[in-house]
């Protein structure tokens, strides 16, 4: 029999958990969980560390939500100088002023998401805007993705086939197919709608910037 349960039980009183307690005495835990199992005062403590290892893992949890939301607030920060600084660089090129065009009238318009996302029913749109985003903010051609959006009577292959074609980008980077399904699954459109873009929260940022910059150059020409 052990000569240190005394040495345990004084230290458990004082509030210690198992873990400490092994650490000082070198008793293992499953040694003192014989010892105590049955013991309501040592019940209670155990219930108070749970409680207390409940609230600082809570507190842990926001200081990192807290930090994390600093860090991104921080990065964005920067992405929107960014956009102010390559405006006026950007400016001039045709490629840059309609992307931008198209992004405005029928992209995604909440800031409070990442997605930069195009859908349109042409193709010489679709062309444009995957090259505004291919060669206007540098994004690799393989981070881009595509979906499409038909109806149950269109060809799924053929329909990919023609905006792969159309926007430049393998079928292998699209996402499945969302077919609509309505009361009458008649041809409306030849081949559907093409959904393009990428998750980024600096290109967003970004386009964001230089809408409301250009936005601003319009309002003060006019006047």
């Amino acid at each position: 029999m052990r000569n240190d349960r005394h040495l345990a039980v004084k230290l458990r009183k004082k509030g210690l958990s198992y873990n400490k307690i092994s650490e000082e005495l070198g008793i293992p835990k499953s040694t003192m969980h014989y010892w105590f199992c049955d013991l309501k005062w040592s019940k209670s403590i155990k219930e108070k560390l749970t409680e207390k290892a409940k609230i600082q893992s809570t507190k842990r949890l926001r200081a990192v939500i807290k930090a994390q939301k600093k860090r991104w607030e921080s990065q964005r920060v920067k992405f929107r100088k960014d956009g102010r600084k390559e405006f006026p660089i950007l400016k001039p090129s045709l490629l840059f002023l309609a992307g931008l065009m198209l992004y405005w009238g029928e992209g995604d318009s909440k800031i409070e998401n990442s997605d930069v996302r195009f859908s349109n029913t042409d193709p010489r749109m679709v062309r444009i805007f995957s090259n505004f985003l291919r060669y206007i903010c540098q994004v690799p051609k393989e981070k881009i993705r595509v979906m499409m959006i038909l109806y149950p009577d269109l060809n799924e292959k053929i329909c990919m086939e023609f905006w792969s074609k159309a926007s430049c980008i393998p079928s292998g980077q699209f996402y499945k197919t969302q077919v609509i399904h309505g009361r009458h699954p008649t041809r409306r459109l030849s081949y559907g709608v093409c959904m393009i873009g990428i998750v980024s929260r600096e290109v967003k940022e970004k386009i964001f910037v230089w809408i409301n910059l250009y936005q601003k150059e319009l309002k003060s020409m006019r006047e």
